[in-house]
């Protein structure tokens, strides 16, 4: 799990920052003072799972900066840092993870800390996918998969740089996956997991063409699909 800090004030993001290393596992990307530069790296930034958020701060308030990524299809989750106890309804109108008043105790962090941990973990739990190949029932990292392809009334699974059969139902197979950011359908006949992706062709009929790691053939994303891809893909 991976977070940013937005603090205007240097000592707060290095309690933070303390607090953070000492009770979890979160992984600290970035911190910024400048909540319009914090803006500019969360539109580009696909990992981000939290935002430690300040309110009070110059050039865009913490507030009004929540409420644009509020809008976001990929928001994190945000978690205000604030010693402005008048904005707590409207971040749980937004759905802040919490709502945290400065001074705080390093015990209220800690919860808070190890109730995301806790999250996390349920996460990768739930990373998992089986399918059937054969007489073996297959456990894989969703991660781990490249793309799937329906062909010839079976399934096929580009996993870890192999081709495996399955007797799952394309459809069935693809409904947990769709429900994770990175992966997407090109395809009636397939899908991908967009981080996979090493190169993008153009092809007839301003459609594309998919270089995958790990998959010799290309992968066509059909007109069908083209516009949410491009947005996707921010092409």
């Amino acid at each position: 799990m991976n977070c940013i800090i937005i603090d205007d004030e240097y000592p707060s993001r290095e309690e933070l920052k303390f607090l953070i290393n000492k009770y979890s596992s979160i992984n600290i990307l970035s911190e910024f003072d400048n909540p319009i530069d914090a803006l500019k790296y969360i539109e580009s930034c696909r990992q981000l799972d939290i935002i430690f958020l300040d309110i009070n701060m110059p050039n865009l308030d913490g507030m009004t900066l929540a409420k644009i990524i509020s809008k976001f299809e990929n928001k994190p989750k945000i978690v205000f840092v604030t010693a402005y106890k008048e904005y707590a309804l409207e971040a749980f109108e937004i759905e802040a993870e919490d709502y945290i008043l400065k001074p705080y105790s390093e015990d209220r962090m800690k919860k808070l800390l190890r109730k995301l941990d806790m999250q996390d973990e349920n996460v990768c739990h739930h990373n998992k996918i089986t399918f059937s190949n054969g007489e073996k029932i297959l456990v894989v990292d969703k991660n781990d998969i490249s793309c799937i392809k329906a062909s010839d009334r079976k399934v096929i699974i580009c996993y870890n740089h192999k081709l495996f059969d399955s007797k799952s139902k394309f459809c069935d197979l693809i409904k947990d996956l769709l429900n994770y950011d990175n992966f997407f359908q090109t395809h009636r006949s397939y899908v991908v997991n967009l981080d996979k992706i090493t190169e993008i062709d153009h092809w007839f009929n301003n459609t594309y063409l998919l270089v995958l790691r790990g998959v010799k053939e290309k992968i066509p994303v059909s007109r069908n699909y083209i516009k949410e891809f491009r947005k996707r893909m921010k092409i």
